[in-house]
């Protein structure tokens, strides 16, 4: 069967066939097609087919996909962007980092979950961003089941969640001609958050850090009027000999209205829950003669272990305190509890919980935040001073993880570092007890001895290192007592150190 057609028709035939995909030639398998006008041309079903769909053929499908900003940490609802590592138009890759968010207790490097290229930043550094708003646009092909484009209310949402305060935040990241690293000013998170409540332009002033850093008393310094500027300014003619000394000129600090940073927000947040709780305080001295020469004893064993066999070579007072606070705890389990329902009486519940994943409050650049160590009913002294060096460390870098920050059972807070004897601690809506660690002091004390020669019991007044500790406990739950009994048996375990390693498990 032959089909006489011109070149015209031919073509005419490809472009249909390859709209209808393939089926007008999918019963004519090697038709030959003649035209006295032009040379025989031999087609079959199959080539047609193939070739009609080339003519349709493109890349595969891209789509603008959303990276939205997930949940970091419990109760945490939004985060100070503080800087990107990617621009619009870079190529990333899965697990590539995209930009460095600080929420309320830690700073946190978000990672891409797709290979594609970066098609819009919805915030610029320094703006606040809401969890589950979009950070970037990603144009992909790696979209998951389910994904759809952007909606409107999608596309609408980064600019509701931009606050008008954190505008300022933008200047800090002008590229400089000097005191900056790489072309970028160089300053901390909280060197920024000082310099946008000062209303400060950071490129004003400066640095007078390692590499031209920007510190905090350089702020400080510009805004009394006795730092200098980036600029240089040109020297004055002195000024003839008998010109009189004009008068100093007093600047006097005008009032202004900063919004609260980040962690700020956090306090205000939970100590205004914190109100709501009535608190028994408990106050009392330890003599730490014994724990010193316990702490000494450890720190001798980790300078004469073999190298690499541990990762620390000394350790502090506190892994002590933690060991001998989750041993006390063993006995009063309901310190270690915490409240569910507590708004209404009728449907509270206390919730025991097993692991002493026991908080320390930590000061940071950034300020306040309080990590806690896991499982401390589990670990040794040392495995507990491995895991405060390592949370020491992060904290200066502001990089400690939200799984570090979460679920915490019990807080001992060492403002005793800085100073203090007799503190009042405030509890979190989450736990019932709170304790805090005053400043270590060598102070005179009366001691009973025997006296050789009389056969006689009298008094001598010795130095003695005095440590002041304060608690208070939930006193809707906790009474006082329970409290007293827990801190003296956590006491004797200090001023014993025998007692605490005859109950190690």
């Amino acid at each position: 069967m032959h089909l006489r057609v011109g070149i015209a028709g031919v073509r005419y035939a490809l472009r249909r066939g390859a709209k209808v995909q393939g089926r007008a030639f999918a019963n004519v398998a090697g038709l030959t097609l003649k035209t006295p006008r032009a040379p025989l041309v031999a087609v079959s079903a199959t080539t047609n087919v193939v070739r009609g769909r080339n003519f349709h053929t493109r890349p595969p499908s891209q789509k603008n996909v959303p990276f939205l900003l997930a949940d970091i940490g419990e109760g945490i609802t939004e985060c100070e962007l503080i800087q990107w590592f990617v621009k619009e138009g870079d190529q990333v890759e899965q697990f590539a980092k995209i930009c460095e968010v600080q929420s309320d207790k830690a700073a946190v490097e978000i990672t891409s979950r797709y290979d594609g290229v970066i098609k819009k930043l919805h915030y610029a550094a320094g703006d606040v961003a809401r969890v589950g708003a979009p950070l970037v646009d990603i144009e992909t092909d790696e979209v998951p089941d389910g994904s759809t484009e952007p909606s409107p209310s999608m596309a609408a949402a980064p600019a509701e969640a931009v606050l008008p305060s954190a505008a300022a935040a933008r200047e800090g990241d002008k590229k400089l001609p000097t005191g900056s690293e790489g072309g970028y000013l160089l300053a901390t998170p909280a060197v920024r958050r000082i310099a946008r409540e000062h209303n400060v332009d950071l490129v004003k002033i400066a640095g007078t850090g390692p590499n031209g850093r920007v510190l905090k008393g350089d702020i400080l310094a510009f805004v009394s009027g006795t730092g200098t500027t980036a600029a240089s300014v040109p020297s004055q003619p002195a000024a003839p000999a008998t010109q009189k000394k004009p008068s100093p000129v007093i600047v006097t600090a005008e009032d202004r209205i900063v919004p609260l940073g980040p962690i700020q927000k956090a306090m205000f947040k939970s100590m205004t829950r914190s109100l709501q709780i009535p608190h028994f305080g408990f106050s009392d001295e330890i003599i730490l003669n014994a724990a010193s020469a316990y702490r000494s004893s450890i720190n001798h064993y980790l300078k004469n272990a073999p190298s690499g066999q541990y990762p620390i070579k000394k350790i502090s007072y506190m892994p002590i305190f933690m060991k001998a606070l989750s041993m006390a705890l063993r006995q009063y389990p309901i310190l270690n509890a915490c409240l569910i329902n507590a708004e209404d009486a009728s449907k509270a519940q206390l919730q025991y919980r097993g692991a002493h994943n026991i908080g320390i409050a930590m000061d940071t650049p950034q300020g306040l935040i309080v990590p806690n160590v896991k499982n401390v009913e589990q670990k040794s002294i040392i495995d507990i001073a491995v895991d405060l060096e390592r949370l020491k460390e992060a904290g200066k870098r502001n990089a400690i993880s939200p799984a570090d920050l979460k679920d915490g059972t019990i807080t001992l807070s060492n403002v005793g570092n800085i100073g203090g004897t007799v503190l009042h601690p405030v509890l979190v809506s989450s736990e019932v007890c709170i304790g805090a660690i005053g400043k270590v002091q060598r102070l005179p004390r009366y001691e009973t001895v025997h006296d050789a020669e009389t056969g006689k019991k009298r008094e001598i007044i010795v130095p003695k290192e005095i440590l002041n500790v304060s608690f208070n406990a939930d006193h809707r739950v906790i009474d006082g007592a329970t409290v007293a009994r827990f801190v003296q048996l956590w006491k004797r375990y200090l001023e014993e150190p025998a007692t605490l390693a005859a109950e190690l498990r």
